[in-house]
């Protein structure tokens, strides 16, 4: 949503060195919560000012003091669900790729063992049986769902970066091209 005359309604336009760049801020004429209001969409003079908002407002910790002053100020403030939501996405543990390829080896046994080849459909999903912890306290990790046929199309279309003992791998479970 592009607001033109989003100038009549705000006030005070403040320049704010934030994350390293020139952002425009915008006060408001009225009190109130400039961040609780502001449609996402929110365009003015060429800045999405409501991701800005929203974006402000889920990394209020890492903020330095007079930033937050100066947001405060204007009617931003922190919204404790999109600080938690944040925190959260960078809480998951990445990946690696030898990681991610194991998880798809280990999808695509399971397949091979219940179905009896390795063609496996595009949309295929596979849920993998919850394994018990390494750490040898015997609980059980809950089951990774591996978007199986992806995993397999995307491992065939880039074979060439497949090292040999990954291609091996394949080969042992049926894989054609490997």
């Amino acid at each position: 949503m592009v607001v033109p005359h989003l100038a009549d309604h705000l006030a005070d336009h403040l320049a704010a060195r934030l994350r390293g760049r020139q952002v425009l801020v915008a006060g408001v004429r009225r009190p109130g919560r400039l961040g609780a209001r502001l449609p996402l969409e929110t365009v003015f003079e060429g800045e999405q000012l409501g991701r800005w908002v929203v974006a402000q407002r889920a990394g209020w910790p890492a903020l330095e003091a007079d930033q937050q002053d100066l947001l405060a100020a204007i009617g931003i403030e922190a919204d404790p669900e999109l600080v938690a939501a944040k925190a959260a996405a960078e809480a998951k543990p990445t990946v690696s790729r030898t990681d991610r390829f194991a998880l798809g080896v280990a999808a695509l046994a399971q397949f091979v063992e219940r179905e009896g080849h390795a063609r496996v459909p595009r949309a295929q999903k596979e849920t993998l049986e919850p394994v018990e912890r390494p750490d040898g306290s015997g609980e059980m990790e809950a089951g990774v769902i591996v978007a199986l046929g992806a995993w397999a199309n995307n491992m065939k279309a880039r074979r060439a970066k497949l090292t040999p003992g990954q291609l091996a791998q394949l080969a042992e479970h049926g894989v054609e091209w490997a």
